[in-house]
C-alpha cells in the first residue's frame, strides 16, 4: 500500500474526498494494525491521526519521506512534536474544530452533575422511583470557576452566564480587558478554588498543568466543590479526587477524560457522585466534519509547499494576510541567493521592506531560510528545522523589517544580504509574478528561473552582443534577460535566464570576453 497521504484513524469521508480531489493518493488505515500502519507510512508524505495513534520516533523512523503530521483535533499528546521538529516534519492540528462541541459537552456535564441525571436514569431503568434521593441544585447564583480562558473556556463562560452563574477564571495569559469583555473576574488559583461552587478545566496538559488539581489544591478548595474536566486526563489528580470525594470535600465530579483511556477498573467511573463519559468532548458530527476538512486543507497546503496556518512547530505565529503571497517568493529567492553566494556565509540578513515591513518578518525569514538551507545543506529542510540547520552550518541569521523600500519603483521588497552580496525580489502585476529587481545594487527585472547567469560588465557598447552571441554559438537558448546599471558610472549587469544549464566551458568563454568582469551561474 503506497500513497501520498496515510489516514491512521477514522475521519470524515468528505475530508478524504477533499484530499483525493486535490490529486493526492490516500491510504485509509483506520481500524488496521500498527504493523499495517508502519508499512503504509514508508512512502507517505503526510500522516493524519486523531488521538489514538502514537506518532513517536519509531513511527517516524519508518517514514523517511514524511513532511507533515496532521492531528484531526486540538490536543497533541500522542504526537512527539520535538522528535518531528528535529526531523523537519511539520505538525499541524485543527485548533478551532471542536471548541463549540467541547463547550457544549462541558455544559451538558455540569447540568447532568447538578441534577444527577445519569444516576436518576439508572435508578429508574432498574425499577426504582427515588425522587428524594436524587435531589439536585440550581446553577443560578452559583460561582463557576474556569481554569483556562481560551477559546473553549470563553464559550463556557458565555453559556454559564446565560444560566445566571457568576463566572470567575484563572488564566495568567489573559488580560483583564479580555476578561471584562467576557463578564469574568480573574482570580488566583487558590482564590478561585476557595470561592467556586463548580470548577471546570480547559487547559492543555503540560509539565506545569499535570496534577494541577491535586491533594493540596483540593484541601484548600471550598467544601462541597464540584470538579469538571473535559480537557485532558492528568490535570486533575485522579487519586486525590477519589480521596476528596470520599471525605466529602468534593461533592461531585464530571469527567470526560482520564489518565489512561479507556479507564478500565477506575473507581471513579463507578463512583455514585461521578458523571463519566468516554472522551466525548469533540464527538459530534459537526466537529468531526470541521476537523477533517481543516486537516485536509492543511495537508494540501503543506504538500504544495505553501504557508500552513495551523502549524504548531513552525515558530512563525500568526501571519498577516498581506504577508502570505510573499512566503513562497521568499523561499524561491532564498534558493537563488544561496546559489549566487556559493558557500554558507557567517552571516545572513533577511529584510522585509515597504508596506509588508509593518508586520513581523518571521514567516518571510523562515521561508527564505528554507530556500537557502536547502541549497547549502544535504538535509531535508522545512520551516520547522531551517533555523537549526542554519545554526549547524554556522550561519548567524538576522531579520529586519522597515516600512520604506530600497527600490522606489516597488511598494514591497524581500532582500537578502551575505558575503558582500545582495538580492531583492518582489511581486508585480495583477498576477503577482515574482521578479528579481536588484542584485548587488544593480537594478534589474527578471523572474527567478531554474538556470540563470549573473554577468557584470563595463557599461559600454557591444557587451550584450558579445555575451548573447557566445551563448548562441554554444547552443544555449535565452529564456529571459534583464539589464541594469548602478548609480556608480561605468558598470552594468546582465541577468540572463536560460532554458538549460550553461556548460562550464561556455561560462569560461564568457569570462574571457572583453568588458566582462564577472560571470556567475546561479541555480534557482
Amino acid at each position: 500500500m503506497s500513497a501520498d497521504v496515510v489516514v491512521a484513524e477514522a475521519i470524515a469521508a468528505t475530508a478524504i474526498e477533499r484530499l483525493r480531489a486535490s490529486g493526492h493518493s490516500v491510504a485509509d488505515c483506520a481500524g488496521r494494525s500498527r504493523d499495517d500502519l508502519l508499512a503504509a507510512v514508508a512512502g507517505a508524505r503526510a500522516l493524519i491521526v486523531r488521538s489514538a495513534t502514537a506518532v513517536d520516533a519509531g513511527l517516524l523512523d519508518r517514514a523517511p519521506r514524511l513532511e507533515v503530521v496532521a492531528r484531526a483535533g486540538v490536543g497533541l499528546d500522542n504526537v512527539d512534536v520535538a522528535e518531528a521538529t528535529a526531523r523537519g516534519v511539520l505538525v499541524v492540528n485543527a485548533p478551532e474544530s471542536n471548541v463549540l462541541s467541547a463547550a457544549e459537552h462541558t455544559m451538558a456535564l455540569i447540568l447532568a452533575m447538578a441534577r444527577n441525571v445519569p444516576q436518576a436514569h439508572r435508578s429508574l431503568a432498574e425499577g426504582r422511583w427515588e425522587r428524594s434521593r436524587w435531589e439536585g441544585f440550581e446553577l443560578a447564583g452559583k460561582v463557576l470557576g474556569i481554569l483556562g480562558l481560551g477559546r473553549i473556556g470563553a464559550l463556557v463562560a458565555q453559556r454559564a452566564r446565560a444560566f445566571d452563574m457568576h463566572v470567575v477564571a484563572h488564566d495568567p495569559f489573559v488580560s483583564a480587558g479580555r476578561a471584562r469583555d467576557l463578564g469574568v473576574d480573574l482570580l488566583s488559583l487558590p482564590d478561585l478554588l476557595a470561592t467556586s461552587d463548580v470548577v471546570t478545566v480547559h487547559l492543555p496538559r503540560t509539565r506545569e498543568t499535570t496534577g494541577l488539581i491535586g491533594a493540596e489544591a483540593l484541601a484548600s478548595a471550598k467544601h462541597g466543590i464540584r470538579i469538571v474536566n473535559v480537557a485532558r486526563g492528568g490535570i486533575v489528580d485522579e487519586g486525590a479526587l477519589l480521596d476528596a470525594l470520599g471525605s466529602g470535600r468534593v461533592a461531585g465530579a464530571a469527567l470526560d477524560v482520564f489518565v489512561h483511556e479507556p479507564p478500565t477498573g477506575s473507581p471513579l467511573v463507578g463512583h455514585p457522585n461521578v458523571v463519566a463519559t468516554p472522551h466525548l468532548g469533540a464527538s459530534t458530527a459537526e466537529a468531526q466534519d470541521r476537523a477533517g476538512a481543516t486537516v485536509a486543507d492543511m495537508v494540501c497546503l503543506a504538500l504544495a509547499n505553501e504557508f500552513v496556518p495551523f502549524a504548531v512547530n513552525a515558530g512563525t505565529g500568526e501571519v498577516h494576510e498581506a504577508l502570505r503571497p510573499f512566503i513562497p517568493l521568499a523561499e524561491r529567492i532564498g534558493r537563488v541567493f544561496a546559489s549566487y553566494v556559493g558557500a554558507p556565509p557567517a552571516d545572513l540578513e533577511v529584510s522585509v521592506q515597504g508596506e509588508i515591513g509593518a508586520y513581523s518578518p518571521e514567516p518571510i525569514v523562515a521561508s527564505a531560510l528554507v530556500g537557502a538551507m536547502s541549497t547549502w545543506s544535504d538535509q531535508r529542510v522545512s520551516m520547522v528545522n531551517a533555523p537549526r540547520v542554519a545554526s549547524d552550518l554556522g550561519v548567524a541569521v538576522r531579520a529586519g523589517a522597515v516600512t520604506a523600500s530600497a527600490h522606489h519603483d516597488f511598494l514591497n521588497l524581500v532582500e537578502l544580504r551575505a558575503s558582500g552580496r545582495s538580492m531583492a525580489a518582489t511581486l508585480t502585476g495583477r498576477r503577482r509574478e515574482a521578479r528579481i529587481v536588484m542584485i548587488d545594487g544593480h537594478t534589474t527585472d527578471v523572474p527567478p528561473s531554474r538556470w540563470m547567469l549573473v554577468v557584470k560588465n563595463d557599461d559600454a557598447p557591444g557587451a550584450i552582443g558579445r555575451v548573447t552571441t557566445a551563448l548562441g554559438d554554444a547552443g544555449v537558448n535565452i529564456a529571459n534577460m534583464g539589464v541594469g546599471t548602478t548609480e556608480a558610472p561605468g558598470t552594468a549587469m546582465m541577468v540572463i535566464a536560460t532554458d538549460t544549464e550553461v556548460p562550464r566551458a561556455t561560462v569560461e568563454v564568457l569570462r574571457g570576453l572583453a568588458g566582462i568582469s564577472d560571470v556567475q551561474q546561479v541555480a534557482g
